[in-house]
């Protein structure tokens, strides 16, 4: 049955196929959305490093270190001041994290089910037609942008005086430059690890923004559960895409299947990089949720530094100072006089 057969079946209303799984082709529509904001087509947009926007190391390098000037620098000038409510703000900025993340999920879907679908899911993750065509390279630049606004999340943080944690801070600066490194190496697996960030992020925002209106929400637990499993799906799909491309190229007497599409720099930093989200990510799990009065270990030490305050300079030197003169004074912290060894 056509689709217009089967439209008219249900009385005109669109009905969801394969190459329109939504009911409604949405890409003519994104296309003339862009074209109103960009000037141009969505088809005519090509990634060229040094003349697309944010498309060179050191525009990326620039924005990251100044990201992290920000936060810093605004924790410093916070420091005496009463924190700032931005609720309303604060809810604009996660409503709309909520639907850009909707919208290029709902893009992504409608460009590869088909292939998935009709090629099969090695020729999406490892060919160039399949994983890295035109429409999807402009949906790879967008969901890269969107790094640089989740930037804010931080500012949030520091402007209502909430602790900077390193999981936090980490994980926001090697996004960026993470899905830099799949743009520049043309990565035909990046679609996975995206897609499934996508889906995060609109359980995620969504959560961030309920739970600013004051609803208490449930599971607060899975939203962390999600983004562990992404992790785990993700590395799953690159290290094969990895390990298929290497021994195909180096090792041909192994295993192997086939060639993959992508650089091999963005390989390691693909790997590297959400390898290191997966460890921090299960420790700030385990040190929120599944808290215990034992002794620590080396692993309980890892969890608690995945979700520790970044160092505070004054802090720290309080504590030097304070440390200092207990040792000269022989006064504890506390205020406890101590009984030296003659006496």
């Amino acid at each position: 049955m056509s689709t217009h057969d089967a439209s008219s079946a249900f009385g005109g209303f669109p009905v969801p196929t394969l190459d329109r799984p939504f009911g409604v082709h949405l890409w003519p529509i994104f296309s003339k959305a862009f074209e109103m904001v960009a000037g141009f087509p969505a088809e005519d947009f090509r990634f060229v490093p040094g003349q697309t926007p944010m498309s060179t190391l050191k525009e990326t390098s620039i924005f990251v270190v100044i990201y992290y000037f920000i936060i810093f620098g605004g924790r410093e000038l916070m420091r005496n001041r009463e924190p700032f409510k931005l609720k309303t703000l604060f809810l604009i900025h996660n409503f709309y994290l909520t639907a850009i993340s909707g919208i290029l999920l709902a893009l992504f879907i409608e460009q590869l089910l088909p292939t998935v679908v009709r090629k099969g899911i090695f020729y999406a993750i490892c060919d160039g037609n399949g994983g890295w065509t035109q429409p999807l390279v402009v949906l790879y630049y967008l969901n890269y942008l969107t790094k640089y606004l989740e930037l804010l999340d931080t500012c949030f943080l520091f402007l209502k005086k909430k602790p900077l944690t390193f999981l936090h801070c980490y994980h926001h600066g090697a996004t960026a430059v993470l899905c830099y490194t799949q743009l520049i190496g043309s990565t035909a697996v990046s679609w996975v690890p995206i897609t499934l960030n996508l889906g995060v992020h609109v359980v995620m925002y969504w959560y961030y923004f309920q739970s600013a209106r004051g609803i208490r929400i449930w599971w607060k637990e899975w939203v962390t559960r999600f983004q562990i499993i992404q992790f785990i799906i993700d590395l799953g799909f690159v290290y094969f895409a990895a390990y298929t491309y290497f021994t195909s190229t180096y090792f041909q007497w192994m295993p192997n299947a086939g060639k993959c599409a992508g650089e091999e720099f963005a390989a390691f930093s693909g790997m590297a990089v959400i390898s290191s989200y997966l460890v921090l990510f299960i420790s700030f799990y385990f040190a929120t949720y599944k808290k215990d009065k034992k002794a620590p270990s080396a692993r309980k030490s890892l969890r608690k530094m995945s979700q520790a305050p970044l160092p505070d300079p004054h802090v720290v030197a309080a504590a030097i100072e304070s440390n200092g003169s207990a040792k000269s004074t022989g006064v504890k912290t506390t205020g406890v006089s101590t009984r030296s060894r003659k006496a």
